[in-house]
């Protein structure tokens, strides 16, 4: 597992602040800082590659950091920052919306626009940094649900929160376990956020967002299914195929896309999980019949074979 640890303890006081801003660019992408006193400042950061994803605890004084356009303009990849504030609460700005969070809650930020994030007094934060590509396998439009506050007191919510806090502590030797713990932690990432989206949908559009999800669930569910076709699914959500087809135009894509997708999806996590598995079984199980083809596709949505993918992923 890729560890790095940052301390401003053995840095002199002239030099903390943009020491500071480097350690921070490095770990999530390139933001202004603002201190309340540079050369008094200390903070510590430990960053945790777990496979697609980086775990990160921030412990720090009082700090402003800000997202700036100029940051932005040379961007190649779209990615969030999933923050936990522990010990005070955190003021965001983004998109329009300004929200207060305080411990017991988190926020979803967009690296790819403007934002303000800070807190006035010391603090200790967990984040968690996702590829847009990554979370969005997990749940529909993400982007809906930025500079929002998620209430992690309970529910699953508190699972991801709880599960961020534990990881932290994870033994540098677990490599695998720490790359398939990264994975069940976008997963439940983003049941949380979905059930948060549904909360707080117009009603109209809540009916149909919940008739999406629905859709969506009983796919996942049935990904190894032969039965599994556009006529199963509307019958288990008690609609109509052609609202199916409706419900899925609002995404830009057709019910068999969506379908393929995740099929492919399923497919590469087994295949990262189960290295004694063979490729043709695996194939088979998510509805493959054709090995040629699974490769083919695989490799169209994924830019590797699935061999590649399995070399890349075995410990």
């Amino acid at each position: 597992m890729d560890f790095t640890a940052h301390s401003t303890s053995q840095i002199v006081p002239g030099q903390r602040s943009a020491h500071w801003i480097r350690v921070i660019s490095e770990t999530y992408f390139p933001l202004h800082l603002t201190f309340r006193d540079p050369a008094a400042f200390s903070g510590q950061l430990e960053r945790r590659q777990m496979g697609d994803v980086s775990l990160s605890r921030l412990v720090t004084e009082a700090l402003q950091y800000e997202r700036r356009p100029t940051h932005i303009s040379h961007t190649r990849e779209e990615e969030y920052l999933v923050t936990v504030p522990r010990l005070s609460p955190v003021e965001f700005r983004q998109l329009g919306r300004e929200v207060r969070c305080d411990p017991g809650g988190f926020i979803l930020e967009r690296g790819d626009e403007p934002y303000r994030f800070a807190y006035g007094a010391p603090n200790e934060l967990s984040v968690l940094k996702i590829s847009k590509k990554a979370l969005a396998e997990k749940i529909r439009d993400p982007d809906r649900l930025c500079a929002r506050i998620i209430d992690a007191r309970t529910g699953l919510a508190s699972l991801f929160t709880n599960m961020m806090g534990q990881l932290h502590s994870l033994p540098l030797t677990e490599g695998r376990a720490a790359s398939v713990l990264g994975r069940q932690m976008v997963v439940v990432l983003a049941i949380a956020l979905d059930e948060t989206a549904g909360e707080d949908e117009q009603v109209k559009t809540a009916v149909r967002a919940g008739h999406l999800r629905r859709a969506e669930q009983v796919i996942r569910r049935n990904l190894s299914s032969s039965a599994l076709s556009p006529d199963l699914i509307a019958e288990a959500c008690g609609i109509s195929k052609r609202y199916l087809h409706e419900l899925f135009s609002d995404t830009n894509q057709t019910v068999s896309q969506f379908i393929r997708e995740e099929r492919l999806i399923a497919a590469r996590d087994t295949i990262a999980s189960s290295p004694s598995l063979a490729m043709a079984e695996i194939a088979y199980r998510f509805g493959f019949s054709d090995q040629a083809q699974f490769s083919r596709l695989f490799k169209a949505m994924f830019g590797k074979t699935p061999t590649d993918w399995r070399r890349e992923t075995r410990p």
